[in-house]
């Protein structure tokens, strides 16, 4: 195992010390355990909170997208591992301004279980709590079992859309419901070329050869949907494309806006030549592209490939996913 870094077990908690040391314009930490990160400057009186939890590993998911016109805080687990209920409790007391606070996270079942936890906790601290689940990975279930999905990048997008509404206002059924207007909007697939490795296991998380390619790998290393040789990039964007167009189709006249996203280790040159593809196939459709994200929005440490999250957009979205936003990690304005 190559990494920089001191003692494995002091992994996340010297990433999150830096992280917040950095940038204290936008996070600082909270919690009995440092692994709550929470917003410099909080939201204001009466704003629904919006938190997120998870494991580390995927920056900018979770804690990244902390900040204004986003999350409002965020539990944070070893890497890999789902955050205790107790952090998530931490969490969204942090994010409560007395309006209610929104879960918003991927579909992962320690993190489901653990923030059913934090509900009950703060239940009886009279904060009204709503949820919204991610399972926009194509690749991790079929259609008809789309609620066993995992939660993949789409999560930036709900992110980002849940925050604006909550910015803008709107009460917690309001908020959470174009939350999920925006979850059910997005469907994503990976595929990798390399593992990564977690530090406190020192080894690769699953084993490929140079020449291979796995199709549907999750961002943990969850099996895809099949493994062999490495294909072009035009092979690999096209098959991509297929699998989320025979999930979501689009139309002529439809407004999509597309992520093309590194799972870490794969550089911004390859992401441009698979965007080409992207661009080709949504615009054959008559569809109309909308703000692409070309970059590292959800990763999984250094794991070399690739992700795609289409999310088709209807007017009320649109002028959400627009809407002024501001992170380390990304701004709108």
């Amino acid at each position: 195992m190559k990494k920089i870094l001191n003692k494995p077990e002091d992994y996340v908690v010297e990433m999150l010390a830096g992280m917040t040391a950095a940038h204290p314009e936008y996070y600082k930490l909270q919690g009995d355990n440092g692994k709550v990160v929470v917003r410099a400057t909080p939201g204001k009186k009466g704003k629904v909170g919006i938190v997120t939890g998870g494991g580390s590993g995927h920056l900018p998911v979770f804690t990244g997208y902390v900040g204004e016109g986003l999350l409002d805080a965020c539990a944070i687990g070893d890497v890999f591992s789902s955050p205790s209920a107790e952090q998530m409790a931490d969490a969204i007391r942090a994010a409560d301004t007395g309006a209610g606070v929104l879960r918003l996270y991927g579909n992962y079942g320690g993190d489901v279980m653990n923030f059913d936890m934090a509900g009950e906790l703060v239940e009886f601290e009279d904060i009204t709590c709503s949820t919204v689940l991610l399972a926009d990975d194509v690749a991790s279930a079929a259609p008809e079992e789309a609620e066993k999905r995992r939660g993949v990048a789409g999560m930036v997008y709900a992110f980002k859309i849940a925050g604006a509404a909550a910015e803008e206002g709107r009460d917690l059924d309001g908020v959470t419901a174009v939350a999920q207007k925006a979850a059910d909007a997005c469907r994503s697939i990976g595929a990798a070329l390399s593992p990564c490795t977690v530090p406190q296991a020192g080894k690769p998380t699953f084993e490929i050869a140079d020449d291979e390619m796995e199709m549907g790998m999750g961002i943990h290393g969850e099996p895809g949907v099949w493994r062999g040789k490495l294909q072009t990039a035009d092979q690999i964007a096209g098959e991509m494309m297929d699998r989320l167009l025979a999930d979501m189709p689009v139309a002529s006249g439809d407004r999509v806006s597309v992520m093309v996203n590194s799972l870490g280790a794969t550089p911004p040159e390859e992401l441009y030549i698979l965007y080409r593809t992207v661009k080709a196939r949504l615009e054959g459709a008559g569809a109309t592209i909308v703000m692409p994200l070309v970059g590292r929005y959800a990763t999984s440490m250094e794991m070399t490939g690739v992700s795609f999250t289409l999310c088709k957009l209807d007017a009320e979205l649109e002028a959400l996913l627009n809407a002024p936003c501001d992170c380390a990690f990304w701004s709108v304005r």
